[in-house]
């Protein structure tokens, strides 16, 4: 069986580099199941997820960015995973754009070094997401400096949001990877950031708010993904 294979038999440890909490639940919540049940897996959350409701003034930023961090390690707990399988790096939230992408690249390869990690999972280029293409842009970065690490794509906003998304990814050959027995522990894990499904933040009727057609369609249907085109 080949690396990438085992990869997604959870047999292989993996990190996940999420841009927002809930990323990596919507994205490889599955896939993350399986490696926290196997070789073990860490996230690597880049911003903190302060801008999903600025008209609020019961969840003001610093606030809401501690309800995320909670938020996420519950559902890296309804996956399998603990606290310490997460790197919070807590930069502004819709604002990752501003940051310096080496700069950046250089933080994630210290950290995914120290765990001995050599399969990254990043959010797709394709997503039109700032954040998450600020995201992508820093994994490209990080790729020019570890050619012998194994970098992996995985949609959220594309596969939503663009029409054509079958035929973009088409070309990238993706592997699709069925919940299975994952199914109930990706649901929950995507259930528990519960202020970007609308039932915490109660004084912001313009903040953010996932779809409940989204949370359906990624909870029940295949993951996504691809190796990273050169």
């Amino acid at each position: 069986m080949s690396a990438p294979d085992r990869v997604f038999r959870g047999e292989m440890p993996i990190a996940v580099i999420a841009p927002h909490p809930d990323d990596e639940s919507l994205g490889c919540g599955a896939l993350l199941a399986r490696a926290f049940a196997g070789a073990g897996a860490h996230v690597i959350c880049l911003t903190d997820g302060s801008a999903s409701h600025p008209g609020s003034r019961l969840w003001p930023p610093a606030d809401l960015a501690r309800l995320r961090q909670r938020e996420l390690q519950r559902a890296l707990a309804c996956l399998g995973g603990t606290a310490r399988d997460l790197t919070w790096l807590g930069l502004p939230d819709a604002g990752l754009y501003r940051c310096d992408h080496d700069a950046l690249a250089a933080r994630l390869e210290g950290i995914i070094a120290d765990l001995d990690i050599t399969y990254i999972f990043a959010p797709a280029s394709q997503d039109h997401h700032e954040d998450h293409q600020a995201a992508a842009r820093a994994t490209a970065a990080l790729r020019q400096r570890r050619p012998d690490w194994t970098f992996f794509s995985y949609p959220v906003w594309s596969r939503w949001d663009d029409p054509d998304f079958p035929a973009t990814i088409a070309p990238f050959a993706p592997v699709r990877l069925p919940p299975g027995p994952a199914a109930a522990r990706k649901r929950a894990a995507i259930e528990a950031h519960e202020s970007q499904l609308g039932r915490i933040v109660t004084d912001d009727p313009t903040g953010f708010v996932l779809p409940p057609a989204m949370v359906d369609t990624f909870a029940r249907e295949d993951e996504l993904f691809w190796r990273m085109p050169a």
